[in-house]
């Protein structure tokens, strides 16, 4: 084990082990500690089949229940979650103030983040398997929200035209756009970016920050226009990339 390659080569052996409870590697000294519970000789057999050289070096008994990786993916999924909570209330605000149908749909989708990374944050120091079954709840949470939101544009297309503000728009999403890229910044330096939850973390993030071009751009058509079928139709575009964020973290949890 001499480089990050081999090391997520042996995550996804190792995938799925429901005896292991963290994987502490040291890439510069080859070495991996493996606190799990059961016996130790399934797991050696595993690391035997990647033909790395593997060598089992001790073995002994511990009562360590916090690993530092775990408590820096606590602090890291709490910094997010507040970033989009916040930004959720924000946005619903302005958005119902200024009649914008973008806005509200970026702020339930900032909403369903934020729950995401709750859901995340019960995930974290959990088993493999737990973690691909909380991406899956993740997954099947957007899809339903976005449905909820999709069914909220058909009535406000057929229902009385209300421009909405196309500065308030513009403001706002480019603060929610600063505000994405700093999450996708911090989610993409983490140590376990390849871990199911955290992988379903940054592809919300991936989607908001298109998101939030899409607003902006509404909001310049809503002007130039004067027509609030600019903002509606992003409010469209919003829920179908949720739905396909959706499915793509779906099959992370097979």
């Amino acid at each position: 084990m001499d480089c990050p390659s081999e090391e997520n080569l042996i995550r996804m052996k190792l995938d799925g082990v429901t005896d292991i409870k963290n994987l502490d590697f040291d890439i510069a000294n080859r070495k991996l500690a493996i606190y799990h519970t059961g016996a130790s000789e399934p797991i050696a057999q595993l690391l035997d089949e990647l033909n790395l050289g593997s060598q089992l070096l001790n073995s002994e008994q511990s009562d360590k229940v916090e690993f530092a990786e775990d408590t820096n993916q606590k602090k890291l999924l709490w910094t997010v979650l507040a970033i989009n909570f916040a930004f959720f209330i924000i946005e619903m605000t302005t958005g119902l103030i200024s009649k914008s149908m973008g806005l509200v749909a970026d702020s339930l989708d900032m909403l369903a983040d934020s729950f995401v990374y709750g859901i995340s944050l019960f995930a974290v120091g959990g088993t493999m398997a737990r973690k691909k079954s909380i991406a899956k709840l993740a997954g099947y949470f957007q899809i339903t929200l976005a449905i909820i939101g999709f069914v909220e544009v058909l009535r406000r297309f057929f229902g009385a035209a209300q421009l909405p503000d196309f500065t308030t728009m513009i403001v706002v999403s480019i603060f929610a756009l600063l505000a994405n890229g700093i999450c996708l910044y911090l989610l993409q330096k983490s140590k376990s970016k390849e871990e199911a939850h955290m992988k379903a973390s940054m592809i919300f993030t991936s989607n908001d920050v298109i998101i939030n071009l899409g607003v902006i751009i509404a909001g310049l058509l809503v002007n130039w226009l004067d027509s609030n079928q600019p903002d509606l139709i992003i409010g469209t575009i919003v829920f179908v990339l949720v739905v396909q964020g959706a499915i793509r973290i779906l099959k992370l949890g097979k």
